[in-house]
């Protein structure tokens, strides 16, 4: 019996709007996948005091050398003594790493004691992180945020093993496992928590892995980064023992003298949203990664001897991920190390990747953070990217030092790329035909002694990406400006303890007196609006930065100032006294 015709209507109907809907929903996946990421805000600790993005881009930009001797505030000395073994005793170490405020995050000393320092390292950086981004790290607990962390075993459980109150303590204060699920418990965050080892590439691979989630939507935001603690000096005598130390302790990346790499340390950490979830949100879009890939060099010419095609594969994969051409990318960031066997091999590859149909008034440009810090192991991607994200932001390409003369053992003239030897002006290129100038780009490379390599895309903000836009916003966003008027500014500082809040006021008056244009009624209104309030707190009222600066100096040093008012809150709750 034939059916009657209205319903064959009626189901074509159905039919069409369902597979209209599919449709849809297929533009809707295949676009997310695409979709690019946000870096909203950043975080760091490096060598020569470096303890922000802001202080790596000084560094950086001032041509400075952060290899010192080693640091006596580690007990290396003992070990040192009974050793037979020669070997340089310079690198990039960061400063105060094994100091700890354990209070702060709700951690008895004791456990502290046990905790591995890249854990606590990497717990104030990610704090830091999600600060500088706007956000109070208090409103995300809860949140499917998720945490992508890099990191190695450091060794540091045999130097406290057996000591008295690290008992129960030494398991998840030793686990790699918890760099990454340290942060999270600490912080209430419920998305995927992954500790990411491949070794000096681990950085990049972290940030690759959340970005992936982002886009999957498995999480609505990611910390991503990577942490290296030398807790012992065995790196140093391992590499003297295999001849892969450089004599004075620097990277010499690509130079003809170079002869072996530095050892070093830091921390770097990102927080990273879709694009499109950054821009509602009204969070300021410091940087955006178009697309990154990781492969493995597979059965090589020797398990931790770079693969030149392997290489070549990654950077393709990363151009690919970003629907991107090779000549649409300014500059690349390399591992660098300074060996005489790795960084042939590297150049070989980005000639062949990069150098390519390019002109000798666009080359490439070559570079690594390394020549400025040394290799900071699993954190050596996390710093070469915050260089390169400065780097846009502040549209300049920083020298390379300690290149004697580009190494000749890489032919050069295989492709247009050119070593930087000197800084340069970071200009968008014109943009051709269509006289709109192009986004600046930049790759980073990271490969890691395990055979892992990763290779990402960044690209500087567009315009329209920092201006906030209306609706409602998500949690963890940042609060609407409100336009505040009156006779003067009130700038809100707080703390764990009285010694931490003379310690916040003294940094922040730091950052007053060096910032030229800085508005008091912004930070002010940051201050009151996206930090945790501790039990200790001051206030200091103003009618200008220098009043306030002055009000911050006095709180910093405990002296009375006209302006100036501190107290504490009782735990729980409760009036504050002055």
């Amino acid at each position: 019996m034939a059916m009657p015709a209205d319903k064959v209507l009626d189901a074509l109907r159905a039919s069409l709007k369902e597979t209209d809907r599919l449709r849809r929903r297929n533009r809707q996946l295949t676009a997310s996948s695409w979709e690019p990421i946000a870096i909203v805000g950043m975080g760091c600790r490096f060598p020569g005091g470096v303890n922000n993005p802001e202080e790596l881009w000084d560094l950086v930009a001032a041509e400075g050398d952060a290899i010192t001797g080693f640091p006596e505030d580690r007990g290396w000395e003992a070990v040192l003594s009974g050793t037979e073994t020669t070997y340089v005793r310079t690198g990039g170490f960061v400063q105060d790493a094994p100091r700890f405020d354990p209070g702060f995050f709700g951690i008895s000393p004791r456990e502290a004691l046990a905790m591995d320092p890249q854990q606590r390292l990497l717990l104030e950086v990610t704090w830091e992180t999600l600060e500088q981004a706007g956000i109070d790290p208090a409103a995300l607990r809860g949140s499917s945020t998720g945490v992508f962390a890099g990191g190695t075993n450091s060794g540091y459980g045999v130097s406290v093993a057996g000591i008295e109150g690290t008992e129960g303590y030494m398991l998840t204060g030793g686990l790699t496992a918890v760099i990454s699920g340290r942060i999270s418990y600490t912080l209430g965050l419920e998305g995927p928590a992954v500790t990411v080892d491949t070794a000096c590439s681990s950085a990049l691979v972290a940030l690759h892995l959340a970005c992936q989630s982002l886009r999957s939507q498995e999480c609505s935001m990611a910390l991503a980064g990577a942490v290296t603690v030398l807790a012992n000096p065995d790196s140093f005598a391992d590499f003297a023992e295999q001849g892969g130390l450089a004599a004075d302790g620097r990277c010499k990346a690509f130079a003809g003298a170079a002869d072996g790499i530095g050892w070093s340390e830091g921390a770097g950490m990102f927080l990273l949203e879709r694009l499109s979830d950054a821009r509602r949100n009204g969070h300021p879009v410091l940087a955006v990664i178009r697309g990154s890939a990781v492969n493995q060099d597979g059965a090589s010419n020797g398990l931790s001897a770079p693969n030149g095609p392997a290489q070549q594969r990654v950077i393709r994969a990363a151009l690919s991920n970003a629907r991107l051409s090779p000549t649409e990318v300014d500059a690349v960031e390399a591992h660098g190390t300074g060996t005489v066997l790795g960084d042939p091999i590297e150049a070989q590859a980005i000639l062949a990747a990069y150098g390519r149909d390019r002109t000798s008034e666009r080359p490439l440009w070559l570079g690594s953070v390394k020549s400025n810090l040394g290799h900071t192991g699993a954190a050596a991607g996390a710093a070469g990217l915050i260089k390169m994200v400065q780097a846009l932001r502040h549209q300049q390409l920083p020298r390379t030092l300690h290149v004697d003369e580009p190494t000749p053992r890489v032919d050069w003239s295989a492709g247009e790329v050119r070593l930087l030897t000197d800084s340069r002006p970071w200009v968008p290129d014109a943009g051709g035909a269509t006289g709109k100038a192009r986004l600046r780009r930049a790759g980073v490379s990271a490969f890691g002694i395990s055979g892992t390599n990763a290779h990402v895309i960044v690209e500087e903000a567009p315009a329209e990406a920092t201006a906030a836009v209306e609706g409602d916003a998500p949690q963890g966003a940042a609060p609407e400006l409100k336009v505040l008027t009156g006779p003067g500014t009130a700038w809100l500082v707080s703390s764990r303890t009285a010694g931490g809040l003379a310690a916040q006021a003294e940094r922040l008056a730091g950052f007053s007196a060096r910032t030229a244009d800085l508005d008091p009624v912004d930070v002010g209104w940051s201050l009151a609006t996206t930090r945790s309030q501790f039990e200790h707190r001051a206030v200091v009222i103003g009618t200008g930065r220098d009043e306030l600066t002055a009000g911050l100096t006095a709180l910093a040093t405990g002296a009375p100032a006209s302006g100036l008012v501190s107290g504490a809150i009782p735990a729980g709750g409760g009036s504050g006294r002055t």
